[in-house]
């Protein structure tokens, strides 16, 4: 599909139940859709809620008004209304995210935790390893740590095991939450690369990269969410 996802008019605030439920609006009217085979950037502020946009596309977090129709199994569906079995099924098959951050898993290796979004989906346990290998191999994470569980790696060493979690399915959607910030030069290379090869693929991606270099190599449309800031009524 040429363009597997379209956000309307989406609106999200927060309830601060510490200040007698004061509701604190963040981004209203959000609208704007995802090609395939091109790579939007989420661009603005600290704090303009660029990671609450990719929370509500991944149903992390909910909706208070609009649409998020995504292209899922042959037919359109719409995450802000879906049933939560309905929106795990879209994560394992149809939107991939990389977070900021690695859930490990204690007591399991690196290898394996790269290869289970493969095995998981029922892909042979062997083939799955074969792929993480290869993509652990370019992002440098050195041999000897595939076999020990990444919760005792450096930041840096972490961000390229959820990397290669990330970059090994091969979901027609992909959202990047700064997956360049723990990087070195070399590494923050080979992720641009990466998207580079996903977009050939014809994925369709969606990131937010506070490094200029990065954003620059791999944004085909730049999305304002200043643009989506809640309006003030005047007094």
């Amino acid at each position: 599909m040429a363009t597997p996802l379209v956000v309307s008019e989406v609106a999200k605030g927060f309830v601060m139940h510490l200040r007698g439920g004061l509701k604190l609006p963040v981004v209203e009217d959000v609208s704007f859709s995802l090609k395939a085979g091109k790579c939007a950037v989420l661009g603005g502020p600290s704090g303009a809620g660029k990671s609450s946009i990719l929370k509500m596309l991944y149903g992390n977090y909910g909706v208070d008004a609009g649409q998020i129709i995504v292209q899922h199994r042959g037919t359109l569906v719409d995450l802000a209304r879906a049933a939560p079995r309905v929106v795990l099924a879209v994560r394992r098959e149809t939107i991939g995210y990389v977070s900021q951050f690695l859930r490990t898993v204690p007591r399991v290796s690196a290898l394996d935790v790269v290869a289970e979004p493969l095995t998981a989906a029922g892909g042979d346990r062997d083939a799955a390893r074969d792929r993480a290998a290869a993509l652990l191999e370019r992002l440098n994470l050195p041999k000897t740590l595939w076999s020990l569980p990444p919760a005792t790696f450096s930041g840096g060493e972490q961000q390229r095991v959820n990397i290669a979690r990330g970059f090994i399915t091969d979901h027609p959607i992909l959202l990047l939450d700064e997956p360049t910030a723990s990087l070195d030069a070399v590494n923050r290379q080979v992720v641009i690369d990466l998207i580079a090869e996903k977009k050939q693929a014809g994925v369709a991606l969606l990131g937010i990269f506070h490094d200029q270099d990065v954003r620059e190599a791999v944004a085909d449309m730049v999305i304002d969410v200043t643009s989506f800031a809640p309006k003030r009524v005047a007094a």
